[in-house]
């Protein structure tokens, strides 16, 4: 397979841009995951200083979709360049499947930013791999995360009881597949 002429990110969008996380991203990545109720339902936690640091490198250097691994993407201010967001995307071990989620700090929500940076991301991901369907995995109480799947055309294909950090809750499986995206 020959190498794209283009490369794949950054990619620019109405109010901001996909790219890759950077080490420069330290302060802004740490203050927006530091926020509690930003990451009551994500699956990551707050870090120290030296992991998040540690995880900013490994992503700035990570190669995109390898099977059975997640890749976490930045998402940016235009003007600024500024880390507002992170969106990590998955290849399942046989690449036929995908998963995508997504954080945005709370003074950048409602300004369709978020749905417009997962769908860039969807983009690369149908663009790049053979995958057939990608899945995003959201608590029910989740409403802005679930708004945001269903605005990109994802359909809600499980409900599952669950205890996630201690507390039962019903996370909702929702699907996009090729075809639709």
């Amino acid at each position: 397979m020959q190498a794209p002429s283009v490369p794949l990110l950054p990619r620019d969008f109405p109010g901001a841009r996909l790219r890759r996380l950077r080490t420069t991203d330290l302060a802004a990545f740490q203050a927006y995951r530091s926020i509690p109720e930003l990451g009551r339902y994500q699956g990551w936690s707050p870090m120290s200083d030296a992991d998040a640091q540690a995880f900013l490198v490994a992503m700035s250097e990570a190669r995109l979709f390898v099977p059975g691994r997640w890749v976490q993407l930045g998402i940016a201010e235009s003007e600024t360049d500024r880390l507002i967001g992170d969106i990590g995307l998955h290849l399942s071990e046989d690449g036929l499947a995908g998963e995508v989620g997504f954080t945005l700090e709370p003074v950048a929500q409602g300004r369709g930013i978020a749905t417009a940076a997962v769908r860039e991301a969807l983009d690369l991901l149908f663009a790049s791999t053979s995958v057939l369907a990608a899945r995003g995995v959201t608590d029910s109480r989740n409403l802005p995360s679930v708004r945001l799947l269903e605005r990109l055309g994802f359909r809600c294909r499980e409900s599952r009881d669950v205890l996630f950090r201690g507390e039962a809750c019903t996370e909702w499986v929702y699907v996009l597949t090729r075809d639709r995206a």
